[in-house]
């Protein structure tokens, strides 16, 4: 058995992956403002009742830049205490146990081809839809990290006059339309044309998004999650309609699989699954 763990700006989730589900959920507020040893501090505390005798071994998602190699995580989004933390070695010598540490995009894109709706696919993007547009490659069975652990940043591709982090991010509902993705989600639920329509904007710039990663990787699934996803009945027909025309290889669209993550724990289970790499 394998711990995996999400780290978040403000939680931290852990759960023990028994198959492909997670036993023995913990969570914990965490106070991320604190030092960097009292942080880490809460993680230990959360982890330690997970570690026995039967435990493998402990996978850790970041929301930063990671080395993999090395465990060593960069500049930790919302823990400003974080700027260069050996996690990997830190959490070895207290649990005995060995750990892998992960970009969070990349263990939901590995999450959900080992365990998810990707299942079975070899080649799967994972995009994750919030604050920005985050993204995980799995090529041939493998997370794909390129050269300096960089790969697969798609929301910083140039699109209109800005880029898809924007497009496909919090910040256009914000910046475009005065209110939170939130808010508009909300009232679409209630009906106002206004929000369909902003929601229909929306999903042709998923479409155009999805265009582009056809393009680059042409792979066999594509999912998407994050809070924004929540929207996807308001934004999935535009999204798809934008995919129906204008692409040049066609077959690389028609064997395409457009899905949306289901799994609130998928995170979790890709970090569990970190030491399979």
């Amino acid at each position: 058995m394998t711990i995996g763990v999400d780290l978040g700006g403000t939680n931290v989730r852990a759960g023990i992956r028994i198959g492909d589900t997670i036993d023995s959920h913990r969570q914990v507020a965490l106070k991320a403002q604190d030092s960097m040893e009292k942080t880490l501090g809460q993680l230990t505390d959360l982890l330690r009742p997970l570690v026995t005798e039967k435990i493998k071994g402990i996978g850790i998602a970041v929301p930063s830049i990671v080395d993999a190699e090395k465990g060593v995580v960069y500049n930790v989004v919302n823990i400003p205490s974080w700027e260069r933390v050996e996690l990997k070695a830190i959490l070895e010598r207290e649990f005995g146990v060995p750990v892998r540490v992960e970009n969070d995009a990349n263990c939901f894109a590995l999450g959900e081809h080992l365990h998810g709706k990707a299942k079975g696919h070899s080649n799967v993007i994972g995009i994750t839809l919030g604050t920005g547009v985050g993204s995980g490659l799995i090529l041939d069975g493998r997370i794909y990290r390129g050269k300096n652990g960089g790969a697969g940043e798609v929301g910083y591709l140039n699109y209109l006059d800005r880029d898809f982090e924007f497009y496909g991010g919090s910040f256009s509902f914000s910046e475009l339309h005065g209110r939170s993705a939130l808010e508009v989600y909300q009232e679409a639920r209630r009906g106002e044309t206004k929000a369909l329509e902003i929601w229909e904007d929306y999903g042709t710039h998923i479409g155009q998004l999805i265009k582009s990663l056809v393009y680059a990787y042409d792979p066999g699934a594509i999912v998407f999650g994050g809070s924004i996803a929540n929207a996807w009945e308001f934004f999935e027909p535009s999204m798809r309609e934008a995919i129906s025309s204008g692409f040049h290889f066609p077959l690389s669209m028609k064997h395409l699989e457009i899905l949306r993550s289901e799994n609130e724990h998928i995170t979790i289970l890709g970090a569990s699954s970190l030491l399979k790499q």
